[in-house]
């Protein structure tokens, strides 16, 4: 069991024990030599609560990603194709299974589909048509509706909730999300306390509590269940569009807005861990080093959270504590002596982990010393202080000017657009001529679709951010990024909307000091306490276990900053976090932008 998982009020490991144990179930049906066909979506997150060797233990022997290309020869007696419910991906199936089953040399082949989560009438009316559905092809269900990623942290991993939610007005995702929590509450007792706030969040909780009713009424409730989560909070992302936008400025957010996190993994560029002599051998087989990226890694655990400038300060200390201890060994008694051969180990653990983490910080550390860098976030930080958001951005036009990556001027002009409240005629104007005349086609298609989601709109009536970022101190100047007071750290100056709304309303106990701001912000407002079964046992400690759950996406920014409110000494409250995918800016808006 993977322990960076516990260790919280609320037990993670459970939910991927859950998934494990129903993937192992629908293997077990399938008995003889395996091969899986991935969905791509899910083959890395699936690798978060099954890992490949516990395959192998299952007789699977191949692995092969879902294409539309005939698949790979293999001598295995069942393939099993694991994918998410999409239309487009039962096309590549069945052309899969009609292409390998013509090869009648092993007649015994049989072929499954286990759907994630669910099954869907659609797709399985998709097989039909295609002649592969019943007598081809054996359907099931891998009901993994979370994905673990940290103690505190769980994801459906689903990157496209946000423009389904907005473009497509499309209720599966809203459906989802409900089953999820549902499944959460089933593993950690009903949740007695429900806030939320946009269309998407009172959507879900209606579901939930539709559904819950549907399955009171079909089941008896398990005695003497207990609550570990004492309140849920719902965010719809379409609430604070702005967080996304901005540079995340943690260690962890940096590695993920440069080099991009994925299932806990990311890549970096090799050069940076190896010594010199290593460098100048021949060429080396891989150009990338892979990092898992998880509370396993005790260090990284101790500065994922810190501002970037605060890290490199934090691994000098270490490291100087570690070569001290290494130093002072003759000085040290039999007895001493002793301890220290014990604890050896773990000081060379540590060692090796700062080494790492020195070489990680280095390679973020050339990209933030770059101009370009420095002057987006100046550009960002002048925006988000409403500093001449009025007017076209000379920064944003030189960008177009020299061709830069159509998302990175995207990103740039959509946060302009929300802390401005819309931009004015002439300004759109200018910047949707400018992005047609240098990007093409895709710069329009691009626009239609921001247009639709709100991020680029023109400026009517109220200014909200303006008064937003007043109301709740979103920004906030001269702030400590070593030592840090406040959740603004996190942007260097911003301090996410999301999170100040979460901060407000556990600490004054609900919305009523916030019944002014609510009204500037989109959607509905969630206020309710589902009646809870007399045998059900509710806690009435302090700290307050409360789920922040992100509909929509959500930031490690935004992560970090829950985490520093469950840090504080006068804190009542430990967050624990669930969203529908990990994002950051350039990840936001590639999911609304690409079909």
């Amino acid at each position: 069991m993977a322990s960076h998982l516990q260790g919280g009020r609320v037990d993670f490991s459970l939910i991927q024990t859950s998934a494990r144990n129903n993937l192992i179930e629908l293997l077990e049906k399938c008995p003889g030599t395996k091969a899986i066909v991935w969905d791509n979506s899910l083959a890395g997150p699936v690798g978060l609560v099954a890992e490949y060797i516990m395959l192998r233990e299952y007789s699977v022997k191949n692995m092969f990603p879902l294409r539309p290309i005939p698949l790979p020869s293999t001598e295995v007696d069942h393939v099993i194709f694991i994918a998410r419910p999409k239309l487009h991906l039962m096309d590549y199936i069945a052309k899969n299974v009609k292409d390998d089953s013509k090869d009648r040399r092993n007649s015994k082949k049989q072929y499954h589909l286990f759907f994630v989560p669910k099954k869907s009438l659609l797709c399985e009316e998709a097989l039909k048509h295609q002649g592969v559905f019943g007598n081809m092809i054996f359907i099931e269900e891998f009901k993994c509706q979370l994905f673990p990623f940290d103690s505190d942290v769980v994801s459906m991993e689903i990157a496209e909730v946000f423009r389904e939610c907005t473009i497509e007005n499309d209720p599966t995702y809203i459906y989802q999300t409900a089953q999820a929590i549902i499944f959460l509450q089933k593993l950690y007792g009903p949740i007695p306390r429900v806030w939320g706030k946009g269309i998407a969040a009172k959507q879900v909780w209606d579901l939930v509590s539709r559904l819950q009713r549907e399955k009171d009424n079909n089941e008896e409730t398990a005695s003497n269940q207990t609550c570990s989560i004492d309140q849920i909070m719902l965010i719809d992302r379409s609430v604070d569009l702005i967080t996304p936008l901005a540079t995340q400025l943690t260690y962890e957010g940096l590695i993920d807005e440069i080099f991009g996190i994925n299932n806990a993994t990311a890549n970096f560029p090799i050069d940076n861990f190896l010594s010199t002599e290593e460098r100048s051998t021949e060429s080396l087989s891989e150009d990338k080093k892979q990092v898992i990226l998880n509370s396993a890694d005790k260090s990284f655990a101790d500065i994922r959270d810190k501002s970037f400038n605060a890290v490199p300060l934090y691994l000098a200390k270490q490291a100087k504590s570690i070569t001290a201890q290494q130093e002072n060994i003759q000085d040290k008694s039999v007895q001493e002596m002793k301890l220290y051969v014990n604890r050896l180990p773990q000081i060379l653990a540590k060692k090796k982990q700062l080494a790492l983490h020195t070489s990680i910080a280095e390679c973020i550390k050339e990209h933030t010393d770059q101009y370009d860098f420095f002057d987006t976030l100046k550009a960002e930080q002048e925006f988000l202080s409403c500093f001449e958001v009025d007017k076209p951005s000379p920064y944003i036009e030189e960008l177009m000017a020299h061709g830069k990556p159509l998302i990175q001027v995207l990103r740039l002009i959509c946060l302009q657009c929300v802390c401005s409240s819309g931009l004015k005629p002439k300004v759109m104007e200018g910047y949707k001529r400018e992005l047609v005349q240098v990007y093409g086609l895709e710069a329009l298609l691009a626009i239609t679709k921001l247009e639709k989601v709100g991020l680029l709109k023109l400026q009517s009536g109220t200014r909200q951010y303006t008064v937003l970022r007043k109301t709740l101190k979103l920004v906030m100047e001269d702030t400590s990024e070593i030592n840090p007071t406040d959740i603004c750290y996190v942007h260097s100056i911003y301090a996410p909307l999301s999170v100040r709304l979460a901060e407000q309303v556990t600490k004054n106990g609900g919305w009523k000091q916030l019944h002014d701001v609510l009204g500037l912000l989109p959607g509905p407002t969630l206020d309710e306490s589902p009646s809870i079964a007399s045998n059900v046992i509710q806690n009435y400690d302090t700290p307050k276990v409360v789920l922040v759950f992100f509909i929509g996406g959500c930031t490690f920014a935004e992560i970090s900053a829950l985490r520093f409110l469950s840090q504080q000494e006068d804190s009542n409250v430990e967050f624990v976090i669930a969203t529908t995918k990990l994002i950051n800016g350039n990840t936001f808006l590639k999911s609304i932008i690409q079909s």
